[in-house]
């Protein structure tokens, strides 16, 4: 099974083909790429609290700091790709995606530390299979670009769920299918905001 096929099982369903017309919509590329790159910048963020947050757990420390400079480096490419298209990087809101997640977070530890690398999963895997669902309709710049996040897009899921298969020492199933289910609604519901995790647009 290659890295995209498990990420495909591991989530719960595709990307909805309403995401995709709306985001293949050249019209839509500033807000898809504005919003890829506060993500970006987000996943950086959310490695170095973990670093900040667990400094007990070596693995942890060595996985994150190694993710958080990727994201930097893809939060930067993207920024490039924006400034050759004359689009303006700037504020954006978030949408319902991420916060979706978190409220499923339990808030004592190690249940804490081991629900937010099951998010951290689901996120990454998500967006690896975006970045495959989209690339066929792109331009052939954007969509060399979003393949070429494949790799360390994958590695980061994985890099995620490995951390908390170690960290909680027993199976973790019910807890990733709890996340699965509720990743699923929010991908399949529709959404009133586009954004590169939104749901069902409501817009054309």
């Amino acid at each position: 099974m290659d890295a995209l096929t498990e990420i495909q099982s591991f989530l719960g369903c595709q990307t909805p083909d309403q995401w995709i017309q709306v985001a293949k919509d050249p019209k839509h590329q500033s807000l898809l790429l504005t919003d890829h790159a506060h993500c970006e910048k987000k996943a950086a963020s959310t490695a170095m609290t973990l670093m900040f947050r667990y400094v007990d757990r070596p693995e942890l420390l060595n996985k994150m700091s190694r993710l958080a400079r990727e994201e930097l480096i893809h939060f930067e490419q993207v920024l490039g790709l924006m400034d050759r298209r004359g689009f303006k990087y700037g504020n954006l809101s978030a949408s319902r995606y991420a916060s979706g997640l978190h409220e499923l977070v339990r808030r004592e530890e190690p249940g804490r530390l081991i629900d937010t690398l099951i998010v951290g999963a689901f996120i990454e895997a998500r967006s690896c299979e975006r970045f495959a669902a989209l690339a066929p309709y792109l331009d052939e710049e954007l969509a060399k670009f979003y393949r070429s996040l494949l790799r360390s897009e994958g590695r980061h899921y994985q890099d995620y769920l490995t951390l908390a298969e170690d960290y909680a020492g027993e199976p973790i199933t019910d807890r990733i299918e709890l996340f699965r289910q509720r990743e699923q609604e929010l991908v399949e519901s529709e959404d009133d905001l586009f954004r590169f995790h939104s749901g069902k647009p409501t817009l054309n």
